[in-house]
């Protein structure tokens, strides 16, 4: 993850390598080099009631790889078959280029950017449950 930069508002909090650390009183800006590294801002954290959506689930698989609680190893083929899953319904050629991603990070271990890359599709699931006839 080499070249990260994160930009935090005061008191917020991210997780890194399984560690919460929070900002102070002041915006800062961090830059991550460390290669590998996991990072998550909690503020974008899906909280376990939050994953009741086949996008919001695999995100949540991918954040539990990042917060340390799965094995990215166990985790990959079964997230690989829901991002399988998730390109039968997202069709357009922007939520595909989101999927190909989220698939390339995924085999190459960059949970991080598998999750950026998901998280795109978060507002477009929001549109078609709305839409959904009753």
């Amino acid at each position: 993850m080499s070249g990260l930069v994160l930009k935090l508002a005061p008191k917020e909090r991210v997780l890194v390598n399984g560690a919460v650390i929070e900002n102070g009183d002041r915006r800062s800006r961090l830059s991550i080099v460390t290669p590998d590294a996991n990072i998550l801002r909690l503020r974008d954290a899906i909280h376990p009631e939050e994953a009741n959506t086949p996008v919001r689930r695999v995100c949540y698989a991918a954040q539990l790889i990042l917060s340390g609680d799965a094995d990215p190893e166990e985790e990959r083929l079964p997230m690989l078959r829901r991002i399988e899953e998730l390109s039968q319904v997202f069709t357009d050629p922007d939520s595909r280029a989101s999927l190909a991603e989220a698939t390339d990070a995924l085999i190459g271990n960059n949970h991080y950017r598998c999750l950026k890359a998901l998280r795109t599709l978060l507002a477009r699931e929001d549109r078609l449950f709305a839409v959904r006839p009753s």
